[in-house]
Order: structure tokens, then C-alpha cells, then sequence
């Protein structure tokens, strides 16, 4: 028997530089799909799709300023590793498991890779495809799937190493952590997360595990149920029989022309796995204990805008093979539609564990029930019922085990809310076992901690946060000041529910910019707010006019103009975008994006002429948006009866 390792490494990566976090509040709406439910879908699938949702990402500022442009980058890597397993997680991009080994096989049973390239597919925009990563908040990829978690080494009594990451999530305002180990003797990597809802009210819940996993014709995804909830991109969700989808077999991943979620429909007294097995019967198990309800296969679709997504998130050098993936997944609910309610003060905890199902390739590719009864035998063998059982009855027992060597450092937001609870008198988690620590407080932090403190009056902050008792401070009369009133009309902004909330909002917004102190980017973040706010109350001259002077204020800021520019095509005003365009700096007017709205805004000024050059010259989104359509369509208007480039066909339709 091989004693089992936690080592620290360094990982060469070639990295897309991030570039720094949007400088706007974060008040949009989230952008989803209308949902709508077929017959035959169960009533809890329904409610839980209709309640809970967020209406935006707020307080957490958007990643929106990478490029398509990698350079080799060191990141921090920690090791798990006995005679059977080697895992290595990334803690600095979100406790992402980038890299399982079965060393039986010697294969691979993540999609990994080597250049990690960001593109526009999570709740803050910035995502990149391969490993296994954790969701929390909301539907769609976490808050902190592109940031750091707060990471340490926790040595048990009983002398196993644990890797802990933890981090306090801003949006549903709760405590996640995450415990990985690797027993001596396993052939699975155990992870155990941790939710802990501090607050007195219950919180919509949500967490999905999604695992990316190689693609090839022989790629059988296979799940205990013989049927599932089918999604498309439109919204839509219908009960289907997933081995017999539109006349063929959904369960091989290659087989399906289109992009496409299935929810496998597992009994509550079904064991909770999923494998993916490929010619040999290998690939990737994943198991869990049976708080984590759901299953679900996604695929790309066999379609020239699936591969041109797959090769924009996994680009291979000049001549090499396209290397395609599909993911499986686990999460608290039967849908990823749905949120779970958190009662207040709860703690849920639960078990994951990974590793090669080795099936048999004859049984596996076969019919369905066989498939299922062997990938369940198969399961048994490779990590007992009571094997997880055991696993999650050792997590409880280590969860507030205090941490020994720190690995890296989180953000500083977890520390700011324990202040801001001691101040207000509200509970807060036992940080034993998930410490935030106070030097973990930065800038960002400091003016919100210094009006915790009842310092000096509030000058501003370039960050921004939620909650009433911040509101209650910004109103003091001490606070009496445009900064406060900016970032009170910024948070009522955030949870705007009607026309009256509108107005609420639109007055804070003015009283602000009334105030000849208020200058520089504050004033564009009011001017701009101002305008959203309008825009929403169907003053769509006004609220042009507005996120103009907006731009006119911080001329050269990328995401004020990009904002401008698409909300003023969108309410038809395309000369307006070309005029902003105009005024801003030459580099500026060169980003991928402004260059597409440029075009778009020519197309819808009455010059297709100009747009269509600008696309046979060629333009690059990098911030392109999962299922946009956008560049397509419009060289099909510009260009009418030209083939559109391969490098703009995205559609996943």
C-alpha cells in the first residue's frame, strides 16, 4: 500500500490574462431564457424553477476583461496522490479538480488541458471549459469558478490530509467549503462540501458539480433512470426517454445534432451516480451521498457551432486534433431550473467521490437496463454505499477542525461580513474550520470597514456591497454626503422590483449628481445608473442621453461604452453608438466587442456596406456570449448569399 500524499506544486499554464474586474455595480438583469414547462413535468421541478431567482449578480463585480491572448503563468497546485489516484486541484481559479489520473489505465478522466482561454459562459462572464468545478448561488457558473478560495491543509486525528478551500459567497450570503482527500487504499478521490446559512431567513439554494469529460464516438453517459428532463436553449423543458431522443440514442454525446441538457430523473431511493466510459469501459464515476439529488448530461451538439464552441474554449495548435467533451453533473435539485430552500441557520453537508467506473465496454454500449444494472454493480465495487457513508460521517467530524499550512488566500469579503454581523448583533458561522482572516482585508474592504468603525464621514468606495444595516450607515446624517447617497441609490438600484422602486432609485441617483462634489467615476457610475433606470421606465431618450454624458465623463472606459453602444442599438438608436464610438480612444474603438457593435451599428444605420466590410476584414469577440448568435445573423444580413465564415458560426440551435 502506497501512503497517500498532499503535496504543493507549481502549475505552467498558458493563461488569458483576466484583465481587472468591471468598475460598474452589477445591476443588470441576468440574462436567461424564459422558462416554460411541458406536461408531464413534475409540480416541485416547476415551483422550484419559479422561485428563487436572482435578479442579478450583484454585489460582485463582473470578469468581462480578458482577451483571446495566453502567456505561460505559474499557478498554485496541490497534489493528492496514493498508489491508485492523482488529483490536482487549482485553488486560485476556484478550487477547480483540473487534472484525475487513474494510474491503473493511465488515462486521463478529466477534459483538461494545458491553455486555459476565458469566454463568456458564467453569472460574472468569465469561464473556461475542463476539470471539475463547484457552483454555488444561482443558475449558471459560480461567482468564484475565475477567482481565488481561501485554501489550507487540515491534518486529522487520525493522520489523514485534507485540503480545504472555503469562501464567504456574496450573493446568497453563505459559507461554502470544500474538503478533498484520498485515503491509502481508494481508487476515489472523496470530496465533501459544506454549506453553512447564517442568516435568519430561509435562502434559495443552489449547487451543481460539473465535470468535464473526454468526447469521442465511443463516449456512453450512463445514470440510473429511464427518463429525463430535456432543456433547450430557448427555455423549453420536456420529459423524454433519453435512449430514445428524437429517434436516437442520447446517451452517446456525439449522436446528438444540437446543444442540449438532460436531467436524469433518478428515484429519491436511487443511489446517485453517473459514469461517462468510453471504448475501454473507462471514465469518469460521479458518486455522491443522496443529498445531491440530480444528474444531468450536457452535450455541445454534433453541429458546426458545437465544435466552433468546443475549439474556442479548447484551442489545439496548428494541426492538431479538435479534443471535444461533454459534462456530467450533480446538484441539490432534480434541475439545474430550480433552487432548494436553505431554512435559516441550517448546515448541509454532503459527500462527492471520483474515480475510474471501469466497466465493462460490451455491457456499458448495450441495452439500457443491462447498462444501468452493470453501471451499478460496477459503482458498488469501485466505492461502497457505505464507503460514502463512512466518508460523510468523517467530514462531519473534520469540518471545523482548525486548518494547518495556508496555501492561498480568498478574498477579503468574508472577513468585512463578520464585522458587519458582530457590529449589527446577527449570527455568524464558528470560523474554526474556515477562518477569514483579518489581513485578508484590502482596499476594496477599507472604506466599508472604516464606516463599520464609525470613522470620518463616507468619501466613497470603488467597491460595492448589499444589505440593510449598509444602508442604514450610508443614511446616518454624518453620511450625508453624494458618495453615500450614490451608493444607497446603487443598492436600491440592485433590487429594484416596480415602477415605484424606479423612482425611488432615479431621485437617489439625482440627488448625487445635484452635488457638485460628486465628479470623476462616480459621477459616470451615477450618470450611468441614472440612464439604466430611465431605459427601464421606457425614457429610452432620456436614458441615451444619459449613458452618453456617462461616456463623456470617462471616455476611455471599456465597459461604459460597450454598455452604451448595445443598449443604444437596441432601442433604436445606432447613430448614437456610432457618435459614442467616435468620441472614445482610438485603442478603445480596436476591442473586439466595440468593433462588433461598431458594425452592427452601421447594419442598423442603413450602411450594410461598411458592416460587411468590417466583418471580411475580420473581428474577434472575445467576450462572446454562450448561445449568441449575433455575428452570424449579422453577416447573413450584410452579406446576403455568402457563406458565413466558420470562425462566426456559433449558433448552438
Amino acid at each position: 500500500m502506497t501512503a497517500p500524499t498532499v503535496s504543493l506544486t507549481t502549475c505552467t499554464i498558458d493563461l488569458a490574462g483576466l484583465g481587472p474586474d468591471s468598475p460598474l455595480p452589477s445591476v443588470q438583469p441576468l440574462l436567461e431564457p424564459p422558462y416554460t414547462v411541458a406536461g408531464g413535468v413534475p409540480e416541485e421541478i416547476a415551483a422550484g424553477a419559479r422561485w428563487g431567482k436572482a435578479k442579478n449578480i450583484y454585489p460582485y463585480p463582473l470578469q468581462e476583461s480578458y482577451g483571446r491572448e495566453v502567456a505561460a503563468t505559474e499557478l498554485t497546485g496541490v497534489v493528492l496522490e496514493n498508489g491508485h489516484v492523482k488529483a490536482l486541484f487549482l485553488p486560485q481559479l476556484g478550487g477547480r479538480l483540473w487534472s484525475l489520473t487513474d494510474k491503473a489505465s493511465g488515462k486521463e478522466l478529466l477534459h483538461t488541458q494545458d491553455r486555459i482561454q476565458f469566454a463568456n459562459l458564467a453569472l460574472r462572464n468569465a469561464w473556461f471549459a475542463g476539470g471539475i468545478e463547484y457552483n454555488i448561488g444561482t443558475r449558471g457558473h459560480s461567482p468564484t469558478t475565475c477567482a481565488p478560495l481561501h485554501s489550507a491543509i487540515v491534518h486529522t486525528p487520525e493522520g489523514q490530509d485534507v485540503l480545504r478551500m472555503w469562501e464567504f459567497d456574496r450573493l446568497r450570503e453563505v459559507v461554502f467549503q470544500i474538503d478533498a482527500w484520498l485515503p491509502a487504499d481508494s481508487k476515489v478521490v472523496f470530496v465533501a462540501v459544506r454549506i453553512q446559512n447564517p442568516n435568519r431567513h430561509t435562502v434559495p439554494m443552489y449547487w451543481w458539480t460539473n465535470a468535464a469529460v473526454p468526447q469521442n464516438d465511443a463516449t456512453r453517459v450512463i445514470a440510473p433512470a429511464a427518463r429525463a428532463y430535456a432543456t433547450d436553449y430557448d427555455g423549453s423543458m420536456t420529459v423524454v426517454e433519453p435512449t430514445d431522443f428524437h429517434g436516437f440514442d442520447a446517451t452517446w454525446p456525439t449522436r446528438n445534432t444540437h446543444a442540449a441538457d438532460f436531467f436524469f430523473d433518478l428515484a429519491p431511493d436511487q443511489r446517485r451516480w453517473e459514469v461517462a466510459a468510453d471504448d475501454d469501459g473507462d471514465g469518469l464515476a460521479l458518486v455522491s451521498s443522496s443529498r445531491l439529488r440530480g444528474r444531468k448530461l450536457f452535450v455541445w451538439g454534433e453541429n458546426v457551432g458545437g465544435h466552433r464552441w468546443q475549439e474556442w474554449l479548447t484551442p489545439t495548435p496548428d494541426g492538431a486534433s479538435p479534443r471535444h467533451y461533454a459534462e456530467i453533473q450533480s446538484g441539490l435539485a432534480q434541475t439545474q431550473f430550480e433552487h432548494v430552500p436553505m431554512p435559516a441557520g441550517e448546515s448541509w453537508q454532503w459527500v462527492e467521490a471520483y474515480g475510474n467506473a471501469s466497466l465493462d465496454p460490451a455491457l456499458a454500449g448495450g441495452d439500457w437496463s443491462a447498462a444501468v444494472e452493470h453501471g451499478a454493480a460496477r459503482i458498488e465495487a469501485l466505492v461502497p454505499e457505505a464507503a460514502v457513508a463512512d466518508a460523510l460521517a468523517d467530514a462531519a467530524r473534520w469540518a471545523d477542525l482548525a486548518p494547518g499550512e495556508f496555501v492561498v488566500a480568498g478574498n477579503g469579503w468574508g472577513a468585512l461580513e463578520r464585522a458587519r454581523r458582530n457590529a449589527a448583533g446577527l449570527d455568524w458561522v464558528d470560523e474554526a474550520g474556515t477562518p477569514f482572516a483579518g489581513e485578508t482585508l484590502t482596499g476594496e474592504q477599507a472604506p466599508w470597514l472604516d464606516l463599520l468603525q464609525g470613522g470620518e464621514a463616507f468619501t466613497g468606495a470603488g467597491s460595492f456591497v448589499r444589505g440593510a444595516d449598509w444602508e442604514e450607515l450610508l443614511a446616518a446624517p454624518r453620511n450625508a454626503g453624494p458618495e453615500a447617497l450614490l451608493h444607497r441609490a446603487v443598492m436600491a438600484h440592485a433590487s429594484v422590483d416596480n415602477a415605484a422602486d424606479r423612482e425611488t432609485v432615479a431621485a437617489l441617483y439625482r440627488g448625487a449628481l445635484a452635488d457638485s462634489v460628486l465628479s470623476g467615476h462616480s459621477r459616470a457610475v451615477a450618470l450611468r445608473g441614472l440612464g439604466l433606470v430611465l431605459l427601464a421606465s421606457d425614457d429610452v431618450d432620456g436614458g441615451i442621453a444619459h449613458l452618453a454624458d456617462a461616456c463623456a465623463v470617462e471616455p476611455a472606459n471599456r465597459w461604459l461604452i460597450t454598455e452604451a453602444m448595445t443598449l443604444a442599438i437596441a432601442h433604436g438608436h445606432p447613430g448614437e453608438a456610432l457618435a459614442l464610438v467616435s468620441r472614445a480612444p482610438e485603442p478603445l474603438a480596436g476591442v473586439g466587442r466595440v468593433k462588433f457593435l461598431t458594425a452592427l451599428a452601421h447594419a442598423r444605420k442603413g450602411e450594410p456596406g461598411k458592416a460587411a466590410q468590417m466583418l471580411r476584414d475580420g473581428l474577434e469577440v472575445a467576450d462572446l456570449r454562450e448561445g449568441e448568435n449575433s455575428i452570424t445573423a449579422l453577416w447573413q444580413e450584410v452579406c446576403p448569399g455568402e457563406d458565413v465564415p466558420e470562425r462566426y458560426q456559433f449558433s448552438m440551435h
